[in-house]
């Protein structure tokens, strides 16, 4: 759990549990997406409502090892594994309150001009968040 720069604690909710009595996988990812818009949001001054760039998923993945339920929480850590000019992949560890390991995944953005689409280079504030998640 030390590989991890940043930590968010994230309840789960009754909605989240699936017909066999397990958070579904669709969750995962999306705890991925809240943790680092969250991290983006917060610490990078992202604006996804009317900044000039924004930051689109182009891939993600996620790899499940134990099942947790309704009522709870994950702790999710994230780190970034790559930093571009544009790009960024980041990976993340979804831990269950006794800190056994539950998913872990990665999730790369692209970041891109909201008006044309087109790859954008990461400066800045922005950029410098995504630095202080990079271990070591």
């Amino acid at each position: 759990m030390s590989a991890y720069p940043h930590w968010q604690t994230v309840p789960l909710r009754w909605k989240d549990n699936d017909v066999y009595g397990h958070v579904n996988n669709v969750v995962h990812y999306s705890l991925m997406d809240t943790v680092i818009n969250t991290w983006l949001i917060e610490q990078g001054g992202l604006d996804i409502e009317t900044g000039e760039v924004i930051g689109l998923c182009v891939e993600s993945h996620c790899g499940y090892h134990a099942s947790v339920s309704f009522p709870g929480a994950l702790k999710v850590g994230l780190r970034v594994a790559h930093l571009g000019k544009s790009s960024v992949r980041y990976e993340i560890g979804m831990y269950a309150a006794d800190e056994s390991l539950v998913a872990e995944g990665h999730f790369v953005h692209v970041f891109v001009d909201r008006e044309s689409r087109r790859p954008t280079p990461l400066a800045g504030k922005l950029r410098e968040a995504l630095e202080a998640l990079q271990p070591g």
